[in-house]
């Protein structure tokens, strides 16, 4: 267990990468339907073994999808548009990820020594931030429908709608701004100002940070 907690930066990032792009290396279907349930729950037990020195936040966690996984069922983690419940699953996996995000940022800040598996830590809280606002931004699209609007969100399924709100969430972290999707409400607006606001927090300040101190104790290994 010790030697899995060592790692668990490295195995919570695995998991993020291979669902945001692990439709890049399998067909479609094969992912939507086979491997992104999978990824999802083993996401979920990176992020327990990631909290895991907490005894109190990772048994929250655990009582948190036990109990959800009791009540939806195999359902948990469908992206079915049909599960009338689906605004509540968002909102579990929001806390989720509010609580593990919080927690990577706070293991990298106050670690001495800063060796690659912080540096993985590093990256995952930014992706983690990424996943936040892709929360944030579906939870505002299904209380005020028609929130978001713009080329990539005109027709089309719940589920391009969902990847194409992800694409969103992670372009305005990146304060990229293409244009092809704008927030048409206040509390959208303010959303998305909100997320390039903390992603640009993340970067100039944790990440200075955690640099920081790499190269300091890079100069005193020399």
């Amino acid at each position: 267990m010790e030697t899995l907690y060592k790692r668990r930066f490295i195995f919570f990032l695995i998991t993020q990468l291979l669902i945001l792009f692990g439709s890049l290396l399998v067909p479609s279907d094969v992912y939507e339907n086979i491997l992104l349930p999978i990824l999802f729950l083993v996401n979920i037990g990176a992020g327990i073994l990631l909290i895991s020195k907490s005894k109190l936040l990772m048994w929250f966690i655990i009582i948190l999808f036990g109990t959800s996984a009791i009540a939806f069922g195999a359902n948990l983690i469908s992206r079915n548009q049909s599960d009338e419940y689906i605004l509540l699953r968002l909102s579990i996996y929001f806390i989720f990820h509010i609580i593990i995000t919080y927690n990577i940022v706070k293991q990298v800040w106050t670690a001495l020594i800063v060796d690659k598996n912080v540096i993985m830590g590093l990256m995952s809280g930014y992706i983690s931030l990424g996943f936040l606002a892709f929360f944030l931004f579906m939870c505002i699209e299904l209380v005020f429908p028609g929130a978001f609007q713009g080329a990539l969100l005109e027709g089309g399924s719940f589920e391009l709608r969902m990847d194409n709100i992800m694409y969103y969430a992670y372009i305005t972290l990146l304060t990229i701004g293409y244009g092809e999707i704008i927030p048409v409400i206040p509390i959208a607006q303010k959303a998305t100002i909100l997320v390039g606001l903390v992603g640009q927090f993340y970067m100039v300040i944790v990440t200075a940070v955690v640099i920081e101190k790499y190269i300091k104790h890079s100069i005193k290994n020399q």
